[in-house]
């Protein structure tokens, strides 16, 4: 503690002194001592003796609370930090595991919603400018988790502030959330009375991080950056709207109707040329794949008529039928359909209706071939 002491007395000399009584007021603390002073004179005269001692710096107990508070400060700081990596490494192994189910194309495992969690996980919105919507959150989480953890630790890379790597971790999370938002306005709009545990678990936590990362922000950090949260979010809604508005869904009348699978009847009669040709088609591996609400494909079927119909290697893309989200079958997605009918024939492919002669001539289907047969 630093202090000033003054001394105030007539006499050069001090002697025998003796501590009556101090007082103190104002930070100042007066020490009044009797003692016996030599004065200019022959006799001693007997004065007080004043010290005022000024108190111009804090006290021990003042240092430690500040000591302590910023002790607790930094411990809280610090909590946030390995919560934020914790959050976002969960939110990294889920996407992961997503992403792995959309590039190989395989379901996933839905503890809830059954059939219409994986229905929602393989529609058009889970793309964006064909960009599987998972690995886009992999990235996201990564970087929050790997951001976290470097925080806590206080070693970023590439010479990055502290204040900077909070920054980048709101902008971060004020994207995630926003676009958590979007879907959840989505899921209640476009699949409606479906359930998907895994996007309902990616808002969870990706709403988690942004209050999380918010709160280590003060009042007025927070009003100079809210301007940049709302451009980031403007971004991420107008990113996302425009990406489904220019995608092609496979059929844009059935986007907003609950289709049941239905046999279709075939009502005309082969010819022995078109049920040749279909023995041909299904010995050389030609494969033809339809939709049972397409109405060319049933046209397709109507050129071979029923006999020879029978014959052909058909595939349906929706055996369970069609409603919203729904996704084709496998065969189908790995065949990449762009449209209906479409034949696959020598590894060539050829789309829509085919009159029976061309797909003769593609199959290598002779005539002189049909004549030995019959």
């Amino acid at each position: 503690m630093a202090s000033l002491v003054s001394f105030s007395s007539p006499s050069s000399f001090v002697s025998r002194s003796r501590c009556d009584y101090f007082s103190q007021s104002q930070g100042r603390i007066d020490f009044v001592k009797n003692g016996w002073c030599l004065g200019p004179g022959p006799s001693p005269s007997r004065r007080p003796v004043v010290l005022s001692v000024n108190c111009l710096s804090p006290g021990p107990g003042q240092d430690s609370e500040s000591e302590a508070e910023t002790t607790t400060s930094a411990i809280a700081t610090n909590w946030t930090d390995k919560l934020c990596a914790g959050l976002g490494g969960l939110g990294f192994v889920e996407t992961t595991y997503l992403t792995y189910l959309k590039l190989t194309n395989s379901d996933a495992f839905c503890p809830i919603g059954g059939g219409s969690c994986g229905d929602i996980l393989n529609s058009d919105y889970a793309v964006v400018f064909g960009v599987p919507l998972p690995l886009i959150g992999m990235v996201a989480y990564g970087l929050v988790a790997s951001l976290g953890l470097q925080l806590s630790r206080k070693s970023l890379p590439f010479g990055m502030d502290e204040s900077t790597g909070r920054l980048i971790i709101l902008g971060s999370t004020t994207s995630m959330a926003a676009a958590s938002a979007y879907f959840l306005y989505i899921l209640g709009t476009r699949f409606s009375g479906a359930s998907c545990s895994y996007c309902l678990m990616s808002a969870l936590l990706s709403f988690s991080l942004f209050f999380i990362s918010l709160r280590d922000f003060g009042l007025e950090e927070i009003q100079k950056v809210v301007g940049l949260q709302l451009c980031i979010a403007s971004l991420v809604f107008v990113t996302l709207n425009t990406s489904y508005s220019t995608s092609q869904p496979i059929s844009s009348s059935l986007a907003e109707i609950d289709l049941p699978y239905f046999t279709t009847e075939i009502t005309t009669t082969s010819s022995p040329f078109a049920v040749s040709l279909a023995k041909h088609l299904n010995s050389i591996g030609a494969k033809m794949y339809g939709a049972f609400w397409c109405s060319h494909c049933l046209e397709q079927k109507q050129m071979f008529g029923l006999e020879a119909a029978k014959l052909l290697d058909y595939v349906e893309c929706f055996p369970d039928g069609y409603r919203k989200g729904t996704k084709m079958a496998k065969a189908c997605t790995d065949a990449k359909i762009e449209g209906f009918p479409m034949w696959v024939i020598n590894g060539q492919i050829l789309s829509g209706e085919q009159e029976l002669s061309e797909l003769a001539r593609v199959s290598g289907f002779e005539h002189n071939e049909f004549s030995q047969l019959t």
